[in-house]
């Protein structure tokens, strides 16, 4: 059973991260202005599996639950904005950028959107159940519910840094 423990994240570390970004690509870091620093998921161990996952080029979409913005008085993503996401210890290992979003709720996930979200066996069938599971989990952890109904963020992103060929060089 999963443990419900976020990551701590390292801030300074993920300014540093995405200095070494922007000395690489100084237009698209200038261009971006800002950019956030997040984990996947609500584990450590999930942190680091769904950015593995990340970087071997298998995942380029995540969904979340519009509460846990509001909970957390964090805005909505918006296409455009870079996020540098950190693994299950807390240190950055990627920066992504917002390529599409869509406010929707758990019926108007797709076999499209569920492939793009990399997990299990790609399937939307899984992704539902897995999905489920998760926001019954972080909702109960906000001491909520959560509902079909609800409203969620369906992501897609890129994966800008690190750019290819600039690990283990």
């Amino acid at each position: 059973m999963e443990t419900s423990t976020e990551p701590v994240l390292d801030y300074d570390a993920a300014a540093r991260f995405w200095d070494a970004y922007a000395a690489a690509f100084p237009r698209q870091a200038a261009a971006a202005g800002t950019y956030t620093v997040e984990a996947f998921g609500d584990s450590p161990e999930l942190a680091d599996q769904l950015l593995s996952l990340v970087l071997a080029g298998r995942k380029r979409a995540t969904s979340s639950h519009v509460a846990e913005y509001m909970a957390e008085g964090e805005p909505l993503p918006r296409i455009g904005v870079h996020w540098v996401v950190c693994d299950g210890s807390g240190e950055p290992g990627a920066i992504l950028r917002t390529t599409e979003l869509k406010i929707g709720t758990f019926a108007d996930a797709d076999e499209a959107f569920a492939r793009d979200e990399g997990e299990d066996d790609l399937s939307l069938a899984s992704w539902r159940r897995e999905h489920q599971k998760y926001w019954e989990r972080t909702a109960a952890a906000r001491g909520e519910s959560w509902s079909e109904r609800d409203e969620l963020v369906f992501e897609r992103f890129d994966l800008v840094w690190p750019a290819r060929g600039s690990l283990g060089s």
